[in-house]
């Protein structure tokens, strides 16, 4: 299929698309390789944007990937440089997102596999709990670390998680990862999800 292409980019829930058909979004720390790995599991190297600067995703970003289906790219949370106005929009427009959006049917949240999950990583779980989502985490930069470490490093995020949590290894260096998330991202979008690599 076609690669996955740019709808628009939103500051407020009135400016998202029509809440219809199904969207996975991706969530997590600013700076955890959110933007890198939508970028590699869409198929398109600069779809969503990336910098070394955390905290460049400001906007909630809206990518088409198949009919019906899309991919979102959320704000990155625990970025502190911005104003108290800005932050208070995104926990406004992002409240509205993940709460509330109908053709929402999933998260991929990243964590850096060094640090592993983070309080404001388990707030945000917390806080949607009530919504019941699949979740995959992807613990990317997994090519930092030893084989052994990483492994430790998935183990004790799985552990915290509970039973059925997914629970990836990920590096956009050496590709782990991929093609388990890239299974799992067409299963919950549906056969017109599915991505070629």
């Amino acid at each position: 299929m076609a690669p996955a292409t740019f709808i628009k980019s939103a500051a407020r829930a009135a400016d998202f698309p029509a809440d219809a058909g199904r969207e996975l979004a991706f969530v997590g720390r600013s700076n955890s390789g959110k933007s890198t790995a939508l970028n590699l599991l869409a198929g398109v190297r600069k779809l969503a944007r990336v910098s070394k600067t955390p905290g460049r995703t400001q906007l909630v970003n809206f990518f088409a990937f198949g009919e019906d289906r899309r991919l979102v790219d959320l704000p990155g949370y625990g970025f502190a440089r911005v104003t108290a106005g800005v932050q208070e929009r995104w926990e406004r427009t992002l409240s509205t997102y993940l709460l509330e959006r109908q053709s929402l049917v999933g998260l991929a949240l990243t964590v850096d596999i060094r640090r592993g999950l983070g309080p404001l990583d388990r707030q945000l779980l917390e806080w949607l709990r009530p919504r019941r989502l699949p979740l995959i985490v992807l613990l990317t930069k997994s090519d930092k670390l030893s084989r052994a470490a990483a492994i430790a490093g998935q183990r004790a995020a799985a552990k915290e998680l509970g039973e059925g949590a997914r629970v990836v290894q990920f590096s956009a260096i050496d590709r782990d990862g991929v093609e388990q998330a890239r299974r799992w991202l067409a299963e919950l979008l549906g056969s017109d999800g599915s991505q070629e690599s």
